[in-house]
């Protein structure tokens, strides 16, 4: 069906030409707006990597139409579309490794290596190299030389800012773990060694001042010196500022003592190292997987009392605050406890609310046995209780002989004058709560009833039971 006749059905047949445009508007509507989300959403590379993918794409370009003359006039490949399918192998075989060496990059980033292109990334290199020939071929020396520049190399070296540079934009001080990086940080630092510049945190001036005083210990360790040399180290003195800068003396005199006395290396008495076998003890106690302390004074408080514990499973929270305040980390037995989930320490136990009495020693009482009809006058109650009329079984009473007094037990005995008229009431509230309950009125009774303390009432009840028997 033509364009023109598929209108004209829609325009007779407008109900089912807006059944079936209204769910592909909506679905049109939908993917739009869903891929605009997801373009919003994505991570875009910062505009120098942008710049150097273009650049890139460019230069490959370029290394193309090189590629294109180079397989018409030296590789036979006379038919364009043999040579639409073959000219561009090298490019996009470029291409495939520049991608691939980019994602292997970051695959092997971390926080202190920005990782490492692998054989991807020298492939591009090797590659890179084999374009050269067909620039120098199609062009010459001078044409090529421009052809091999602009294309291949340049792609090149396009291609490995674009796949390492958005790395070391994110982690600037990452390093690189490539080869040629490596060697050329180690040719480097050797050269700064070699130069002197190797300390760092130290001014121009300062390192001016260090060469010069290590000239003069040069030249001051020399046996004999003529005209010339007298004035380098005289020079060489100056400069170094050690007339007036203490530290910088002190330096010199003790660089120049160590040199002019290195022969006395060869005879200073030293202890053999194969005489003892003992292991020396560690300065600290052992920690797990190796843990330093200075290892331990970078972590938390919480994380460092773990990893003491899981050393010291067997301290208690005291010994382990004790073995982290040892490394640096000075902590609490409080918070040992919280980050061991130990608990709150236990409390100590109550001592008795009572003291406990000792054994009394033989007090010297003399017991007197004797029988009685009759009760004690002290002990006689005013009014006739009932169970008095029972015939008393015989009874024991001590008798204190003159001069003896009875010891104290820790208890205090009420006056005489009190206790008479206390045990009398204390007897009718006995017999009253026999009569009413059948059984001894209690201590808690005796306190409400006598309107006393309980050690009055304790001592009541005591003294109602021997009465009673």
């Amino acid at each position: 069906m033509t364009p023109h006749q598929l209108t004209q059905w829609a325009a007779t047949h407008p109900w089912p030409t807006l059944a079936v445009a209204t769910p592909a508007a909506l679905l049109a509507a939908a993917v739009a707006w869903r891929t605009i989300r997801a373009l919003r959403s994505m991570r875009r590379p910062p505009a120098s990597v942008v710049t150097a993918a273009v650049g890139a794409l460019v230069c490959t370009a370029y290394t193309a139409d090189t590629s294109w003359r180079f397989a018409e006039h030296r590789l036979g490949m006379h038919d364009t579309a043999e040579r639409i399918v073959m000219f561009a192998a090298a490019e996009i075989a470029l291409l495939a490794c520049a991608v691939m060496a980019r994602a292997n990059k970051r695959a092997t980033a971390t926080d202190t290596a920005a990782g490492s292109p692998g054989v991807p990334g020298v492939l591009v290199w090797v590659i890179t190299g084999v374009q050269v020939i067909p620039a120098y071929s199609e062009s010459g020396i001078v044409g090529g030389t421009v052809r091999a520049v602009i294309g291949p190399v340049m792609a090149g070296l396009l291609w490995h800012l674009a796949m390492g540079l958005e790395i070391r934009v994110a982690r600037p001080e990452a390093l690189s773990t490539g080869l040629p990086a490596v060697i050329g940080r180690e040719l480097r630092e050797r050269l700064l060694s070699y130069l002197g510049l190797a300390t760092r945190d130290r001014t121009a001036e300062q390192i001016t001042r260090d060469r010069a005083m290590t000239r003069a210990v040069r030249l001051a360790a020399r046996p004999r010196l003529r005209g010339w040399g007298r004035r380098r180290l005289a020079a060489a003195v100056a400069r170094a500022h050690v007339g007036t800068d203490g530290e910088q003396r002190h330096r010199l005199l003790q660089e120049l003592a160590a040199r002019r006395t290195s022969y006395e290396l060869a005879t200073v008495p030293l202890p053999s190292p194969w005489a003892g076998t003992a292991v020396p003890a560690p300065s600290y106690p052992s920690t797990p997987l190796g843990v330093t302390g200075a290892q331990l004074r970078r972590l938390e408080p919480v994380d460092a009392i773990t990893q003491v514990r899981s050393a010291h499973p067997t301290a208690t929270p005291a010994e382990v605050a004790a073995l982290c305040t040892e490394y640096g980390v000075p902590v609490s037995e409080t918070l040992v406890r919280v980050a061991t989930r130990a608990g709150n320490p236990p409390r100590p136990k109550k001592g008795p609310e009572r003291p406990v009495l000792a054994v009394v020693p033989d007090s010297g009482l003399l017991l007197d046995v004797q029988t009685a009809d009759e009760v004690h006058p002290e002990v006689r109650a005013h009014m006739p209780v009932p169970g008095t009329a029972r015939a008393r079984t015989p009874r024991v009473h001590a008798r204190v002989p003159a001069g003896r007094r009875e010891p104290d037990h820790g208890r205090s005995v009420p006056s005489a004058a009190g206790t008479e008229d206390l045990l009398a009431r204390a007897r009718v509230l006995d017999a009253q709560h026999r009569q009413e309950h059948g059984r001894p009125a209690s201590i808690h009774a005796l306190k409400r009833g006598l309107r006393i303390g309980q050690p009055k009432a304790e001592q009541v009840r005591d003294l109602l039971r021997e009465v009673q028997g």
